[in-house]
């Protein structure tokens, strides 16, 4: 340290000076400059060159990219004129007040390649009840043969079918349309022709009818069964975090996962909603199918998940009331025979209360949630598929007692 030095002058008089201290010059900070350099140029080429696979992959757009998507404020982006008209539609049709009816009916919509081996099964489950129900079926192959007076007439004009197509939604639509216009049908019910009623009459109507939800299956998949299968030809309307896939799973059914059609029950909002849109449809028509774009899409398995997901997600109850087995995992779920069908295989189905999903990829993450109607616990299904026609008599012997439980 430098001590002033004093200095005495002739007067006598004594004066400090203090010291000039000089200060080292001073380094500019090169390592910050070429650090801000190169966050720059990385900037710029993500900016310019985005991933091929994810178009709108741009740093900061997507959580694919960066991490930092959800520090900045999200933006709008403007809606297309289809795009828009559709929303106004949409929000039209939910916000349509309800309707009392002196009588409320379920419509019960079968689809079947023909003749339906379990009509004696359903007649009994129908009669005592006219009135409450209305029946329409549509056979894609050949004009069944009815062994019930319920059926007799209700035969909807077809059209071929064929599995993955978008024919499935064809004909779904087909058959919304034919209900539709009975304006008692205030919920919709899509069944197949290997499908049983698992529970008597009057306890599936006022299950159905008690609620104002859809039970449409809905869930996220980011495995090759599940979002693998989206493709960015879907933009703008549909964006990969809004694609979403129709699967069910029994308790057995954790290390597995396969293609699951979806098998819905549905509000009369929402039937109207599946008619009037065209937007949506026509993505899933061009874009989702099998061998496009290298992929194999299912528009029955997935159009509907995805629709509702991105309209009216708290409108659906995420499961559906018809249960399916997966556990042999396999492409096509378990089928019972004659000798599987007993009081106790029912039972079990009827008492499940928890709906499962497990995702396509190596994690295989399970998700177990319960099945809530109206906020409380209750049994998750109504029906069940898929029968062999053989089973038909054991059914109809158990039916009195199963449809009990």
């Amino acid at each position: 340290m430098k001590i002033p030095q004093a200095w005495q002058f002739r007067n006598g008089n004594v004066q400090i000076i203090p010291v000039q201290f000089r200060r080292p010059r001073s380094r500019r900070p090169h390592w910050i400059i070429i650090l801000i350099c190169l966050v720059c140029v990385s900037l710029i080429g993500a900016y310019v060159y985005p991933p091929r696979r994810y178009s709108a992959c741009y740093f900061f757009a997507s959580s694919i990219c960066s991490p930092l998507k959800d520090l900045l404020p999200p933006t709008a982006r403007v809606l297309t004129d289809d795009e828009f008209a559709s929303n106004v539609l949409i929000k039209n049709i939910l916000s349509m007040p309800s309707v009392e009816l002196k009588n409320s009916k379920i419509a019960f919509m079968f689809l079947t390649p023909g003749s339906l081996p379990f009509e004696r099964l359903w007649e009994k489950f129908f009669l005592g009840h006219e009135g409450r129900f209305s029946i329409y079926v549509h056979a894609s192959r050949e004009k069944p043969v009815h062994v019930s007076p319920l059926f007799d007439g209700r035969d909807i004009q077809s059209s071929k079918v064929v599995w993955g197509k978008i024919s499935m939604v064809d004909a779904e639509k087909r058959l919304l349309a034919n209900a539709i216009q009975d304006p008692e049908n205030q919920h919709f019910v899509l069944l197949s022709d290997s499908c049983v009623p698992l529970h008597n009459f009057d306890y599936v109507f006022n299950y159905l009818m008690g609620t104002n939800v859809s039970f449409i299956d809905s869930f996220w998949d980011p495995g090759p069964h599940g979002n693998a299968r989206y493709t960015e030809h879907m933009l703008p309307e549909i964006e990969e975090d809004d694609f979403r896939k129709g699967s069910q799973a029994s308790i057995s059914f954790f290390f597995n996962s396969q293609a699951s059609q979806i098998w819905f029950s549905m509000t009369r909002r929402h039937a109207l909603i599946v008619l009037a849109d065209n937007l949506y449809y026509t993505k899933f028509k061009l874009y989702c199918k099998p061998g496009f774009d290298g992929r194999n899409c299912y528009a029955d398995e997935h159009y509907l998940p995805t629709l509702f997901n991105m309209v009216d997600p708290i409108g659906m109850a995420n499961w559906s009331v018809t249960h399916v087995d997966w556990s042999e995992g396999k492409w096509h779920p378990k089928a019972y025979r004659a000798q599987d069908v007993t009081y106790e295989l029912l039972k079990n189905i009827t008492s499940i209360d928890e709906n499962y999903h497990i995702t396509s990829d190596e994690k295989k993450v399970a998700t177990q949630k319960p099945c809530l109607w109206n906020g409380m616990k209750r049994p998750c299904y109504l029906f069940a598929r898929k029968f062999y026609p053989e089973a038909l008599d054991n059914l109809i012997h158990l039916f009195s007692n199963y449809t009990v439980i």
